[in-house]
């Protein structure tokens, strides 16, 4: 199985800020691309995904919704922890890709803002049925101490 490396925006940090993503109630998802994202993007529209097909949906307030996404705080460290996503080829196969892009589908100012993005290293296919399971880390994938 392939690992990713993991790339976060710069403009989240200052979203992140003005209290604009909100990890217990905010909606995050996964958008598919093939070309290289760049830490200066902002928004969802910004991204070059993949063509819809094989169960995958691009476009505003498209790609895979996380389902799993929890804040918590211990001694004064926030975590937030995800579940791991399986994403499934289901018809057709999924066109070639290599970066999981993250983003907040709730926030409206702006809309769909760019949380990060994975790089899985090499560009990925997944034919009809085949599985591709997003493993965060245990340990949470973003802490602020």
């Amino acid at each position: 199985m392939p690992t990713s490396a993991y790339f976060k925006f710069e403009d989240y940090a200052e979203q992140l800020n003005k209290a604009k993503h909100d990890w217990s109630t905010h909606t995050f998802k996964l958008a598919l691309t093939d070309t290289a994202p760049n830490n200066g993007q902002t928004v969802l529209a910004d991204i070059t995904q993949i063509s819809n097909g094989g169960g995958y949906t691009g476009g505003a307030g498209g790609g895979y919704t996380l389902d799993t996404v929890t804040l918590t705080e211990s001694g004064g460290e926030a975590k937030v922890t995800i579940a791991d996503e399986v994403i499934t080829a289901t018809g057709a196969s999924i066109a070639q890709f290599r970066y999981l892009v993250m983003y907040n589908d709730s926030t409206t100012s702006p809309v769909d803002a760019l949380v990060a993005y994975f790089d899985y290293g090499s560009e990925l296919n997944l034919a009809d049925t085949e599985t591709l399971t997003v493993d965060f880390a245990a340990g949470g994938v973003w802490t602020l101490q």
